[in-house]
């Protein structure tokens, strides 16, 4: 058991004095306090809080049920122009799981630190994003703001275990044509500079399995032709790429993270007993792989790695993504030239990059929206899916500053063609 679990402040940390505390700090620490944790997200939980928003902003929200239990949250702040092309803020609701016995505090408290660093699973991956778009969007409101284009706020479930029953599956739906999407924004990184990081694309998750079948035998003996040697072979063909790819990334200053594939070993299986040589030993990589790759000619490499690994050697893929879409970052694309020129007149500099992981992005890239990835963290260590997680206040309500520029941006864009 954790020290800090003495009132709903969390104790170990410092408590603000009676209306101190920004009202949207308030909320983001409230949402931090909901255990939308795999493996049993309290996605109803999520669903209440954001029907109680929903209605404090004076916006409806509708549910979309995109498998049993799965349920899709908007909220829509209809613009002047319904006809014109909408801006999705898309952010997800669940959070991956703690070990909490590394942390300094409850993971689910929402403890806030003397320096004002408020730890919390999901306080950098990503429910930070989800109150910012939220404060953002009601602070427009309350000034009287009216835009052309609709504004969709969007809450996703199961994006931590790969989105198949959220966003993979809700972009193939009618409801999600019907919000008649034309930009969307979803989640980034932190960034430990003063610079804000903005993601265009992603590399391709394959989540690899070969299997090794091979000569059984008696653990005493020197059986021929084992599953063992082939194994070896194949581990060997992998990680020897991967230093490659090691190597690369550590000598180029072009390059980062997203510029080059990885891959990791991540699960080894096979064996009966100690005295008995097996049949057959599978192993698993985690690869990322980034769109400038051909990704035909990549698997033509597996493939051979295989055949040189012997007899019978054979892959199948558990995860395998084949869309290599950009989003636009050329100044004469009018989504990106008025995100930019929003971030310019904010002083704002901007690293633009591959997203070296996925998200959701890539679901609605795969139907030819555009996507940027883009949460508002610098001087910020990137903690998400790692023990401590946080994030500063001071950052967090900057961020939401930012997209109070950003908002009226997008939503005022104007119509392109076709729209009219």
């Amino acid at each position: 058991m954790l020290p800090d679990k003495d009132g709903p402040n969390g104790g170990g940390g410092v408590r603000d004095g009676p209306g101190t505390e920004d009202p949207s700090v308030t909320l983001f620490r409230e949402y931090l306090r909901l255990r939308t944790v795999h493996p049993e997200p309290d996605y109803d939980g999520a669903l209440r809080f954001l029907e109680r928003v929903a209605d404090e902003l004076g916006l409806p929200m509708r549910r979309v049920e995109v498998c049993p239990g799965r349920v899709v949250a908007i909220i829509t702040w209809v613009g002047t122009r319904p006809e014109l092309k909408s801006v999705v803020l898309n952010s997800h609701t669940d959070v991956v799981p703690v070990y909490e016995e590394h942390w300094k505090h409850d993971p689910f408290a929402a403890v806030k630190d003397a320096e004002g660093n408020i730890y919390g699973r999901g306080s950098q991956d990503m429910k930070s994003v989800t109150i910012q778009y939220i404060e953002a969007v009601r602070r427009l409101k309350a000034s009287g703001k009216r835009f052309s284009r609709t504004i969709h706020l969007m809450f996703v479930p199961d994006e931590e275990v790969g989105g198949h029953k959220g966003m993979e599956t809700f972009v193939k739906q009618p409801e999600f044509s019907a919000l008649n999407i034309g930009f969307a924004l979803d989640e980034g990184l932190a960034n430990p500079t003063n610079a804000y990081t903005v993601f265009y694309g992603e590399r391709n998750p394959w989540w690899i399995t070969v299997r090794c079948p091979g000569s059984p035998g008696h653990g005493s003996r020197f059986v021929e032709n084992t599953a063992a040697e082939k194994l070896r072979r194949v581990i060997n063909s992998f990680l020897e790429f991967r230093e490659k790819e090691k190597q690369r990334l550590n000598t180029s200053e072009c390059f980062t993270l997203g510029d080059v594939t990885t891959i990791n070993m991540t699960m080894v299986k096979g064996g009966v007993a100690y005295n008995v040589v097996p049949a057959e030993m599978d192993v698993s990589f985690d690869l990322r792989i980034p769109p400038t790759v051909n990704l035909p000619e990549f698997e033509e490499k597996i493939k051979a790695w295989c055949r040189e690994a012997g007899e019978d050697v054979t892959y199948d893929f558990a995860q395998k993504h084949m869309d290599q879409n950009f989003t636009s970052t050329e100044e004469s694309d009018p989504w990106w030239h008025a995100f930019s020129s929003a971030c310019t007149a904010m002083n704002v500099t901007l690293k633009k990059e591959i997203f070296p992981a996925a998200t959701d992005s890539r679901f609605m890239r795969e139907v030819g929206l555009p996507a940027i990835g883009f949460s508002p963290m610098n001087l910020t260590p990137i903690l998400l899916h790692d023990h401590n997680e946080f994030l500063n206040e001071q950052v967090f309500l900057r961020g939401v500053q930012v997209y109070e520029r950003l908002v009226p941006a997008l939503a005022s864009v104007a119509p392109l063609s076709g729209e009219v």
